[in-house]
């Protein structure tokens, strides 16, 4: 009997080695490639994932769908593609919120750095400072002052613990040392409503999601987060919030695509290269940057960087939500 179990395990083991050469996975992909979004339809982040979809699919030569999974600021999406097959077909496209869990959440169902291949950083997008339409305040001195006044009275939107909106407001509340009431929705689109009602004072949120209400006058622009002012008209005005006093305050929302720990290589190689010629794209960068995003070019493409710039990131901002005490369950 014991001869038997080692000559089955020995066959599993053969097994498992030969799924892993190039050889076997040559014709990868054969069959539609999933790109989960851990956010809810409509949001920035879907609309980010929709767009790569589109352009990977002639790299690929397959059909690529993009399937929600929200909840829990992200984690419950990248939960599941950390336990998918490893094999490829079940990708994740997350923004910076990857890199904040850790510190948001006391138990995550993954490890960050451990349950994930990283297949390379795809866009940067600044965020923009709105306010209600009825806010006194006319430009960000007199917001500041406003703030300064109403310590603790302040209410600022965001998108749920974890979003991008949060984290901003985060570095908002950090950068002008003054408390605000944080107001958590499920989603963008409810925190803008009630912003453009007048029931939340502030929110921070991505370009590509406040343009349209900053175009139609709807909200209040403050300013821009990202280092140097904007280009795009409905933006240009803006000054950056470091222009305006607050001294190196930056905040970008980046995204990035990962797979499960332990797909093979020379499929982690083919997905790397795909993405690559995605984000060369002519469509798919003229939609970018119509919203305000930028396409990564550098050596955060690589997935050694990727990974090196996600686990600088968690440093980065573990302090700034230790200091701020804005955790969740």
């Amino acid at each position: 009997m014991g001869i038997l179990k080692q000559g089955a395990a020995a066959a599993a083991i053969g097994l498992v080695a030969a799924s892993s050469t190039p050889s076997a996975w040559a014709e990868f992909p054969e069959k539609p490639v999933t790109l989960v979004v851990p956010f809810s339809a409509g949001g920035p982040s879907d609309k980010i994932a929709r767009d790569l979809a589109e352009a990977l699919r002639k790299p690929l030569a397959q059909t690529v769908i993009v399937d929600n999974t929200a909840g829990a600021g992200g984690t419950i999406g990248a939960a599941r593609v950390a336990r998918a097959a490893p094999d490829g077909y079940t990708l994740l496209v997350h923004h910076i919120g990857i890199s904040t869990a850790p510190a948001l959440y006391k138990k995550l169902p993954y490890k960050t750095l451990e349950d994930f291949e990283y297949l390379g950083l795809i866009n940067e997008a600044p965020s923009t400072l709105i306010g209600k339409p009825g806010l006194a305040a006319h430009h960000f001195a007199d917001l500041r002052q406003w703030i300064s006044a109403n310590e603790g009275k302040v209410n600022i939107a965001n998108a749920g613990v974890g979003s991008a909106s949060h984290l901003c407001g985060l570095v908002l509340q950090a950068s002008l040392q003054s408390k605000m009431t944080f107001v958590p929705y499920k989603g963008t689109a409810p925190a803008m409503t009630d912003l453009m009602g007048g029931q939340v004072d502030l929110m921070c949120e991505q370009a590509t999601n406040a343009m349209p209400q900053i175009e139609a006058r709807k909200v209040k622009l403050y300013g821009v987060t990202s280092k140097q002012r904007m280009t795009l008209p409905a933006l240009a005005q803006a000054p950056t919030l470091a222009e305006v006093g607050l001294a190196g305050f930056e905040m970008t929302v980046w995204h990035g695509v990962y797979a499960p720990k332990g797909t093979p290589a020379p499929v982690l190689a083919k997905l790397n290269a795909a993405i690559r010629v995605a984000l060369k794209d002519p469509e798919l960068i003229q939609r970018e940057e119509a919203l305000g995003v930028r396409v990564v070019t550098d050596a955060r493409l690589e997935p050694a960087e990727h990974e090196k710039y996600v686990e600088s990131e968690m440093r980065r901002w573990a302090k700034i939500i230790k200091d701020s005490g804005e955790t969740a369950d």
